[in-house]
């Protein structure tokens, strides 16, 4: 049986970042824990359309700070702020009246964040669009936004179908196994009146050299400077010509 391992766990001390930041132990933890579950299903029911992507948690001491990685800050905020204030209110009362800040990220490009592409193919599947035009739109458009590979993959009753089954479509490079490679990963399921068929996507971003990085064993390319020793070539020749003089009388053998 194949052995799975979330991406976004599998990258956590390389590349990846947690979702909640905070500590406790003991009963504290479960209560914490439990309210960020809570406040986290209270989000994504009520933000379905804003294209809400990511959710980070931070606590310190009696207070709670709430960021939303989102594609459309204008929904969540609101007209004045009102939506803000609301889901403020609400938070406050999932966590036991501690102080809570909620703070909006907006996302540049939708099109290469690997959440919000596979609920955008769930809407389409739910709406009865053909899994395979979904998936192939979202692959095209991907790979224009500057992607450097995307692979997606739906599994149920696609089409309808009695018995469910599995289809996947990559383009460009998706190496999984890499650790260095800047990949998103984004579940999503879509509802529809047969069942519920699941969308996964693997974003493989550009990598923007950061200034220091240290190079890989693939990046030898300092190494020309090693040109010098083309004199080496002549070491034949050389020792062939002065062969015959340079050399020491050998002594006879009795």
């Amino acid at each position: 049986m194949g052995q799975k391992v979330n991406p976004i766990a599998f990258r956590l001390a390389v590349n990846k970042d947690w979702r909640s930041k905070w500590y406790a132990s003991g009963k504290d933890y479960t209560t914490k824990l439990h309210e960020d579950l809570a406040v986290r299903g209270y989000l994504k029911n009520k933000l379905q359309n804003a294209g809400l992507a990511r959710v980070v948690i931070e606590r310190a001491w009696n207070s709670v700070r709430v960021t939303l990685h989102t594609s459309r800050p204008g929904l969540i905020i609101g007209r004045q702020g009102k939506e803000i204030e609301v889901m403020t209110k609400e938070i406050t009362d999932v966590c036991k009246g501690a102080q809570v800040k909620i703070d909006i990220i907006e996302i540049r490009k939708p099109e290469l964040d690997a959440q919000l592409v596979a609920e955008q193919i769930a809407v389409q599947l739910e709406r009865r669009i053909s899994f395979r035009r979904a998936m192939k739109r979202a692959l095209q458009t991907a790979m224009e936004f500057g992607a450097e590979g995307i692979r997606l993959r739906c599994a149920g009753r696609l089409g309808g179908a009695d018995i469910a089954r599995a289809e996947g479509y990559r383009e460009g490079k998706v190496p999984l196994q890499t650790l260095r490679v800047p990949l998103d990963y984004g579940f999503a399921e879509a509802r529809t009146v047969y069942g519920i068929i699941g969308v996964k996507c693997w974003v493989n971003k550009k990598d923007e050299e950061a200034p220091g990085k240290p190079q890989g064993r693939g990046d030898r390319g300092d190494r020309g400077d090693r040109g010098d020793r083309g004199d080496r070539g002549n070491r034949g020749g050389d020792r062939g010509g002065d062969r015959g003089g340079d050399r020491r009388p050998s002594t006879p053998r009795n």
